[in-house]
């Protein structure tokens, strides 16, 4: 297939207010780059930042050595899912590519994109998966998916046991090492 015969689409994002979002995205190249509890504490730090200057809830999340899953619930009427995943990303992309410039050069060459404007890249290109979600139904199965990704990929024997998932807060009631949003959790 030639150039000109492949086509393009324009992902859409839908920002409805009061629809929770389930959000994935990837490492480039699904590069285990968040196999290092250096990375995922900036992403950890990045999502308590987002989350405050975005306005969003978490309900749920899991951070697997190459991808992540959250389950979020912006709060406002007007919000936009392509801001609230830069503010996530972006971050964590600058701080990891500043510490290995620093710390381990030769690591780079697994960040290399052959592009003059973006030599480097942590995250797939693109904003990620975005499904809004709309049902109680769908919220539980996203949640019991996003917190049975360590068991799939056999990390742990229990969802509550990998350490980097929501899991364990609804489980267990352990708060670290991310704090969830309980209270806005939709019971009906």
């Amino acid at each position: 297939m030639d150039k000109e015969s492949v086509k393009l689409t324009k992902y859409h994002r839908f920002n409805t207010p009061g629809d929770p979002h389930f959000l994935s995205f990837r490492c480039y190249k699904n590069r285990k780059f968040l196999n290092y509890n250096r990375t995922r504490n900036y992403l950890i730090q990045a999502l308590n930042k987002a989350r405050e200057k975005q306005k969003f809830d978490i309900w749920a999340y899991v951070i697997m050595p190459e991808h992540v899953h959250l389950l979020i619930w912006p709060r406002f009427e007007v919000y936009s899912i392509s801001e609230i995943l830069k503010s996530i990303k972006q971050s964590v992309a600058k701080k990891s590519i500043n510490w290995l410039r620093k710390n381990r050069p030769g690591i780079l060459v697994y960040l290399e994109t052959g592009l003059d404007y973006d030599p480097y890249r942590f995250w797939q290109a693109g904003g990620g998966w975005d499904e809004n979600v709309n049902s109680q139904k769908a919220i539980g199965e996203i949640m019991s998916y996003i917190h049975l990704n360590p068991v799939k990929a056999g990390f742990v024997g229990r969802p509550q046991d990998w350490y980097w998932s929501s899991a364990r807060a609804w489980m267990e009631d352990a708060l670290d090492p991310l704090e969830i949003d309980k209270e806005s959790y939709p019971i009906f």
